[in-house]
């Protein structure tokens, strides 16, 4: 029996019960427009199957996560302007399911004390 999870993801996107905007797809990877942007442009990449975080990823599965990134960057062309790739874990982490958001352009709240910072950088 697999141990109880709090994942976001699994109990809502991936069954359907929240619906998303979708970006991009594999057989193990969905891209979508997430449900509470914080940034003009805010995907969230995630594999399909139960992933607690990057490092209980395998490899083939990361490489694949990434070359779903790297296909949104170039095909909106995120590459031209500017854009941002960040996963979290441990404490960071919102969700007990592996997720990457990938964020261009300006943030919606500056008054957020994180995002302000990062319009410095």
């Amino acid at each position: 029996m697999a141990p109880a999870h709090q994942d976001f993801y699994c109990d809502s996107v991936l069954n359907g019960r929240v619906p998303v905007t979708l970006v991009a797809e594999t057989d193990r990877v969905l891209a979508f427009h997430h449900t509470s942007p914080a940034w003009e442009t805010h995907i969230v990449v995630i594999p399909k199957q139960h992933v607690r975080s990057l490092v209980d990823a395998d490899s083939a599965l990361v490489a694949e996560l990434f070359q779903i990134v790297v296909q949104i960057i170039k095909e909106r062309k995120f590459d031209q302007s500017s854009f941002k790739v960040v996963t979290n874990g441990g404490t960071y982490q919102s969700t007990e399911h592996l997720h990457v958001h990938l964020v261009s352009g300006r943030p919606l709240n500056p008054d957020d004390p994180f995002q302000a910072r990062e319009l410095l950088l």
